[in-house]
């Protein structure tokens, strides 16, 4: 049975265990991404008994925005509802809020955030500045 925390209360290890299980860069930089983590205004956790096996990371500036950042589930339990049990906890917490923005790693995510009635911004680019490969 996977149970969901608002409580930081996963380790490094464990953070970045789940960052390098879906390939993503952030788990090269384990105590950089901890930092941001334990940093960051909510961040929502899925765990299957002691394995964090989901996470979904939100950044707001206390009352109008709410920035999603990182959505991610274990290759091993994906396909089981946890990344959408963890974005309608974002959404009923994030609710009195103006807007709740997600920039999808991959388009091909887009129909997983329209199915939580999320809309594609019709006018709006996400563009960024990657300065990873720089620092450690």
């Amino acid at each position: 049975m996977i149970k969901y925390t608002e409580e930081k209360k996963f380790t490094q290890e464990q953070v970045q265990k789940l960052f390098l299980s879906v390939g993503w860069t952030s788990g090269n930089y384990p105590k950089r991404l901890y930092k941001a983590l334990m940093n960051s205004s909510t961040v929502f956790t899925a765990w299957d008994e002691e394995e964090l096996v989901g996470l979904i990371r939100v950044l707001d500036d206390t009352e109008m925005l709410a920035q999603i950042h990182y959505v991610l589930v274990h290759p091993d339990h994906q396909g089981k509802g946890i990344a959408g049990t963890m974005l309608e906890h974002v959404k009923e917490k994030y609710k009195d809020f103006m807007y709740i923005d997600v920039m999808p790693e991959d388009k091909k995510n887009v129909p997983f955030y329209e199915k939580h009635e999320f809309s594609v911004m019709e006018n709006g680019a996400a563009i960024q500045i990657c300065n990873y490969e720089n620092r450690q």
